[in-house]
């Protein structure tokens, strides 16, 4: 029997955490999600839930690697033995909830040869891994920051490039392994190296509710979740139905939404005088303002979607080298506020300030405050 897992929508208190799952889910290219967060905040709950708004996806039939019927260049060989572009059976699948058990070796993650068939036959058999499985799914793993550090290399690795590839003596295959990664810890019990946590495109700090009221509701919420999963579930159905009716909007508007070029300057601008290290949260910045723009079905990105997305991507970043601790989203709300009063003061004193901050300001970027 099928487990019924709390509902999404039914979610109290935690709307960053579940606008980072949407964003992701809308977008999965921006690369998946760290949650980080106390025991006890419902980070383990918001993952398990995700799959209630994924909208459902289309594999060719029986395919242990979820082969998508409309890339035949990437089927397995035996996708390819049993069907042609033409000749086909396409089914629909609930995306699923694939979790990596921190006691995984490598060859349960990443596949391995049938050896014993190998020995007494001679021939070559490839035994799908966890990796495989997660192809088109959701790849969970929970403490991450306790699982060994080249298991979380061997993810991030094929997280990357979207392909898991095996060699071993004598034997060599490769097959697509897109998936959505999510990953939870507490702080507490460790942290990840800093090379890790780098990897990781986007992530969210879960705080336990201080709202009376709203704890109120969470205790309401979980006892009738507890007395009747069923009819709980069913009172959500509409607002389920809804996510998924938005996420399937946002991902067809997804690739019309345009970015003011401006805002390339804000996004260099910030992440340059924050001495953020690499490239990653530049480009990690705009794909995600541009997924927030199209979850609210909006053509165009606006400042504000440019400020959500630095505090998702900037909050675990290393800077200098490791030798400064990652913005605070105070620090990231002190940028954008004195960009806008440097812009307030050069067009009530004419004063040069900035050279970028003039870039912005004749691009029609900020505008002064109304009296």
């Amino acid at each position: 029997m099928k487990r019924i897992h709390y509902p999404f929508a039914a979610i109290v208190g935690q709307e960053e955490l579940m606008l980072g799952i949407i964003l992701n889910i809308i977008n999965p290219k921006l690369g998946g999600l760290l949650i980080k967060g106390v025991k006890g905040s419902g980070k383990s709950t918001a993952v398990y839930a995700m799959s209630d708004i994924i909208p459902e996806i289309e594999v060719l039939k029986d395919c242990q690697f979820n082969c998508n019927p409309e890339k035949p260049e990437y089927w397995c060989e035996a996708c390819k033995t049993k069907y042609t572009k033409n000749a086909k059976e396409i089914i629909s699948k609930q995306v699923e909830n694939i979790s990596v058990p921190l006691s995984v070796t490598e060859d349960r993650l990443m596949g391995n040869v049938d050896v014993e068939l190998l020995l007494k036959e001679g021939k070559q058999r490839f035994i799908p891994g966890i990796l495989a499985k997660a192809h088109k799914q959701i790849l969970y793993i929970d403490e991450v920051n306790l699982l060994s550090d080249h298991i979380v290399d061997d993810i991030l690795d094929v997280s990357a490039m979207g392909w898991n590839r095996i060699e071993r003596e004598g034997f060599s295959i490769s097959h697509p392994s897109e998936f959505l990664l999510i990953g939870t810890m507490n702080p507490e019990e460790g942290e990840l190296r800093p090379q890790i946590l780098d990897r990781f495109p986007l992530s969210v700090i879960v705080e336990s509710v201080t709202n009376e009221m709203l704890r109120r509701e969470i205790i309401n919420r979980n006892l009738a979740y507890e007395n009747n999963p069923v009819e709980f579930q069913e009172n959500f159905k509409e607002e389920t139905e809804n996510f998924k009716n938005i996420i399937k909007l946002g991902r067809s508007l997804l690739e019309k939404v345009e970015v003011k070029s401006s805002f390339y300057d804000i996004v260099v601008k910030l992440c340059a005088e924050m001495k953020i290290d690499g490239h990653r949260a530049d480009i990690a910045i705009i794909k995600t303002g541009k997924t927030h723009a199209a979850f609210e079905l909006k053509k165009q990105v606006e400042l504000r979607h440019i400020v959500q997305a630095s505090k998702f991507v900037l909050g675990h970043r290393t800077r200098e080298g490791g030798l400064s601790k990652p913005l605070t989203k105070t620090e990231i709300d002190d940028f954008f506020d004195n960009l806008k009063e440097q812009k307030f003061s050069n067009q009530q004193n004419n004063t040069n300030i900035d050279k970028n901050i003039n870039l912005f300001s004749q691009k029609g970027l900020i505008q002064p405050e109304k009296k």
